[in-house]
């Protein structure tokens, strides 16, 4: 049977608190308690909860015909722990089931392999026990934060044992091929690589109201393919149930009617990304000289990367590697950990554009200046600390 793999990116960073150049020397806690309290409160009703429930449902009801794929960050689980339980709970329901798959990844949602294999294999080793740990899997396909990849980050991959991993199907590298088939690494064939269809997932993402979307309409879409492609990638961030996409909006009714649509108008039925890659063979290498991502018009890594300001924090943050590795303290490893997630960065973004608003989603800072001087603050207070 031809196969949508449906995945889903679940991510919450512990975001700072405001952190003064005053402060520096005298206030060691960074984080911002109530921030990441009631947002993950709010997502959890809105977002977490409703989507898990009707999963479980789909599942109850189609048996093997329907499985999904989670990659979970490690943050994420921390922050269910200590303020959602409920939503750990109900990730522990779908596991039970069977059909649901959880991917690896780096712990706290870092873009580590871009400075550091060490500190890059060491974060993955932490995620892989957290996802044992409550998920009771030990996973066999990899996903870096926000599906970036290269040709070069795909072989250290490979080498750690991952039979496959997930990226963007951007146009700029595919460019007349489809992103519905196998691919593999080119430097480590053995690694199998799934593409994202970006204009269906992003169809659900971003376009939901625009194209008054159904699930019968969805279904219809799928239909139209080629006979020849027979491996759909729905790759989406997990927000997009409740809140991307409000309940307003008729989102959770497509969900809800999405398998029973798809079962009807295609010869598809729905599998994981690990039963893929077994199943398929890859029709070529797929060539990523330079990483991409799935993120913004551009795919690349300019949403957290592109300017003076994240240069800056990104490279002084990873001058530090040695001094960490050399402390045995706890509350230093945890927050060197939670200093390289990925949003600090991502705030910083000045290219606004046609993608502003995406960027402003939870964003603390009302503007990118003062989420580095933010970010600034915090990291010479964490240099002193290491200096001690």
């Amino acid at each position: 049977m031809n196969t949508i793999c449906l995945y889903f990116q679940v991510h919450q960073p512990f975001r700072l608190k405001k952190y003064r150049f005053f402060d520096i020397g005298s206030d060691h806690y960074y984080y911002d308690d109530f921030a990441n309290k009631s947002i993950m409160k709010k997502i959890a009703e809105n977002s977490y909860l409703p989507a898990n429930r009707l999963f479980l449902d789909h599942i109850k009801k189609y048996g093997d015909n329907f499985k999904i794929s989670f990659s979970i960050s490690g943050s994420a689980i921390e922050q269910f722990e200590k303020y959602a339980p409920e939503v750990l709970t109900s990730f522990q329901e779908l596991a039970k089931t069977g059909n649901v798959e959880f991917l690896a990844e780096t712990y706290s949602h870092s873009l580590a392999p871009l400075k550091s294999e060490t500190e890059f294999k060491k974060q993955v080793k932490l995620h892989e026990e957290k996802i044992q740990k409550y998920f009771g899997q030990k996973p066999k396909v990899f996903r870096l934060t926000e599906l970036v990849y290269s040709d070069q980050i795909g072989g250290t991959v490979a080498k750690m044992g991952y039979k496959a991993m997930l990226t963007e199907g951007a146009k700029h590298i595919l460019g007349w091929k489809s992103p519905n088939f196998m691919y593999c690494n080119a430097i480590e064939p053995k690694l199998k690589i799934l593409l994202r269809n970006y204009e269906l997932s992003d169809d659900i993402s971003f376009r939901f109201t625009e194209n008054q979307l159904t699930a019968d309409k969805f279904a219809g879409w799928i239909n139209d393919l080629s006979p020849k492609e027979k491996l759909v990638n729905i790759f989406l961030d997990y927000e997009t149930f409740g809140e991307h996409q409000s309940a307003e909006t008729g989102i959770f009714e497509f969900l809800k009617n999405l398998p029973e649509a798809i079962f009807q108008k295609t010869g598809f039925v729905f599998g994981t990304t690990s039963e893929a890659a077994k199943k398929f063979s890859p029709i070529s290498e797929v060539h990523v000289p330079h990483s991409i991502s799935w993120a913004d018009e551009e795919r690349d890594l300019s949403a957290w990367l592109g300017n003076a300001l994240q240069d800056e924090a990104f490279n002084k943050l990873y001058e530090l590697e040695d001094k960490v590795a050399k402390s045995k303290d706890a509350d230093i490893q945890r927050d060197w950990q939670f200093l390289q997630t990925s949003d600090h960065f991502y705030y910083m973004c000045t290219k606004w554009f046609s993608d502003g608003d995406v960027h402003k989603y939870f964003n603390p800072y009302d503007s990118p200046y003062n989420a580095f001087i933010n970010y600034m603050n915090v990291l010479s207070d964490f240099i002193t600390r290491l200096e001690k």
